[in-house]
């Protein structure tokens, strides 16, 4: 039987290319945002605002409630419904801070779930958070082959 665990984050997720970003932050801080600038970047939406990460076979994947699949906050807009997938394999956790450490020392990991993830904090609303974002996933979460 495949070990199962399951944790719900206040957090938004992005699949980019097949791997997905969790982004956690206080409300307001920019996760909607983030991952909006991200999707306009070629992500695909995975959860907006709480996603269920579940652990089995040892990896963490993150999937969307039923209730808010498929649907973002743009604030001054509203919910709107973009496509989505179901659920991605999480490589990486952005996590936000206004003002993160210039040069973070050495690599540093969040516990989901009993699985360590890479994790990088950024200032979301940044006007170069969405390619720093991209850049963590290549160098702190290469894909596997």
């Amino acid at each position: 039987m495949a070990e199962l665990s399951t944790e719900t984050l206040h957090a938004s997720c992005v699949a980019i290319d097949g791997r997905a970003v969790l982004i956690e932050g206080r409300s307001g801080e920019g996760k909607s945002d983030l991952a909006l600038r991200l999707i306009d970047r070629g992500a695909v939406l995975v959860s907006d605002d709480y996603t269920i990460c579940t652990r089995t076979a040892g990896k963490l994947y993150g999937a969307a409630p039923a209730t808010i699949a498929g649907k973002i906050e743009v604030r001054g807009i509203g919910i709107v419904e973009l496509p989505h997938v179901e659920r991605a394999p999480i490589a990486l956790v952005v996590t936000i801070l206004d003002a993160p450490p210039r040069i973070p020392e050495g690599p540093r990991t969040h516990r989901i779930a009993g699985v360590e993830i890479p994790q990088v904090a950024l200032p979301a609303l940044e006007p170069s958070a969405p390619v720093k974002v991209e850049l963590a996933l290549r160098q702190l979460a290469p894909p596997t082959k």
